[in-house]
């Protein structure tokens, strides 16, 4: 299959389950170009976006310049160096009676120009539910072709429609071929916008289990306590609330170390926090950290804290990758009841969940496991046992391949019989799986 991966950014760091899709369709043998609409940080990059050579494999959309003068004359330029290729999808790019803005500011003209010679595809995956909006006009455009698969993962289910209203996704839903969700969260949030339910199922965001080895956690009496939190430093991930209560949990326990590895626009009042609580030396911001590091600081850590939030904008989580990362590595975790997080931790099994923006909460529960360490092990081995069968990115890059065939010979999945297979813990039960 020739298949085109319509991305906002590439690369980005926190989107290793974007790369593992990516990876896993090369790996069996099919043929992935990848199309974002801006430049990802090349300074710190996933191993396999090297071993991959996944750069030669991107096109991007031009830089449009603010400046409307710059602008005109860099799409001027754009227009006539490759009218010769595909004058269609240029010429229709322009039409301001039905595209209104989007033509009148130039930027169709500018998303179509990496297209031009790669329109014929089988499959175009589109990451994230505004992107599908964005491949809809591109097929009518004639700058694609093939079967459009949208997925829906979080911010886009949640923040965009907020934003933008209920009906935001109408002409996705009337015109999409196929849709996954990647918890039954927000797929039974993508039905009630107006998905129809047969054509939704869940399909959840993979790790590469082989490469998060379990280890049983146990405590010295003498041995430092390392927590750990993985996440981008915005409001959604509610680390603030993390950052309180292991302020409480170490007067208790004062030989307790929490280290949180990420960044993002709240690193300076995070560090504000900290420091207004004096515990600036046992917290410790460790900033933006690639795969092979964060597996580092995961394998020396006794339990991971998840404290998503519903943030002010309605942003929400789905099953935290990162905190899959830690159950595969046998790591007792905190997370909150937020989102999808509770299709992935069951409660009182591999971790606790507690309620959204309650440090006290979370401090009781860190208490809670560090008075009963001896039940870490087999906290652990659960943890890992659910992310394995649940969310290997093996067996659900086989699946999404399964999908596309299904979608080229004209006959959708089963909704009925794929959601069964896919869904982890689909309303609360813990013996379902994807």
């Amino acid at each position: 299959m020739r298949i085109l991966f319509i991305l906002r950014e590439f690369p980005v760091l926190s989107e290793s389950f974007i790369l593992n899709q990516i990876t896993g369709l090369l790996i069996q043998g099919h043929e992935v170009d990848i199309y974002a609409t801006q430049q990802g940080d090349r300074t710190k990059v996933h191993p396999d976006v090297e071993k991959f050579k996944l750069l030669d494999r991107t096109r991007y959309v031009p830089a449009i310049p603010f400046n409307h003068l710059e602008r005109l004359s860099k799409a001027s330029g754009l227009f006539w160096s490759n009218f010769y290729r595909q004058p269609r999808p240029l010429l229709k790019s322009l039409n301001i009676f039905k595209y209104g803005k989007k033509a009148a500011a130039l930027r169709l003209l500018f998303s179509v120009i990496p297209l031009l010679d790669e329109a014929r595809y089988d499959i175009v995956h589109c990451q994230f539910g505004m992107l599908g909006l964005d491949a809809l006009t591109l097929k009518e455009l004639g700058a694609i072709n093939g079967k459009i698969v949208t997925s829906f993962r979080g911010y886009d289910i949640s923040w965009f429609v907020k934003e933008y209203g209920d009906r935001v996704y109408d002409p996705l839903f009337r015109s999409g071929d196929f849709f996954l969700a990647n918890c039954e969260f927000f797929r039974q949030r993508a039905i009630q916008l107006g998905c129809n339910p047969q054509k939704i199922v869940v399909h959840g965001s993979g790790i590469d289990c082989d490469r998060f080895q379990y280890r049983p956690r146990s405590l010295d009496s003498n041995e430092t306590i390392r927590i750990v939190t993985v996440g981008r430093l915005v409001e959604k991930k509610g680390i603030e609330y993390a950052i309180r209560a292991v302020a409480q949990v170490l007067k208790t326990y004062p030989n307790l170390e929490y280290s949180i590895a990420g960044d993002g626009e709240l690193r300076a009042s995070l560090q504000a926090l900290i420091d207004s609580l004096c515990v600036g030396d046992r917290i410790h911001l460790l900033g933006r950290k690639n795969q092979p590091e964060i597996i580092e600081i995961l394998n020396k850590a006794h339990l991971s804290i998840a404290p998503s939030v519903t943030a002010q904008d309605g942003n929400q989580d789905a099953p935290v990758n990162t905190l899959k990362e830690a159950m595969a590595m046998g790591i007792p975790v905190v997370a909150t009841r937020h989102g999808g997080i509770p299709e992935l931790v069951e409660e009182g099994v591999s971790g606790y969940l507690v309620p959204e923006r309650d440090a006290g909460a979370i401090a009781e529960k860190i208490r809670e496991l560090l008075e009963q360490s001896e039940q870490w092990p087999a906290m652990g081995r659960a943890g890992r046992d659910r992310v394995k069968a649940c969310y290997d990115t093996r067996q659900l890059n086989h699946e999404l391949i399964g999908i596309y065939h299904q979608l080229l010979d004209k006959s959708p999945p089963n909704s009925s019989t794929t959601q069964a297979a896919y869904s982890p813990n689909i309303l609360g039960s813990s013996t379902s799986s994807i």
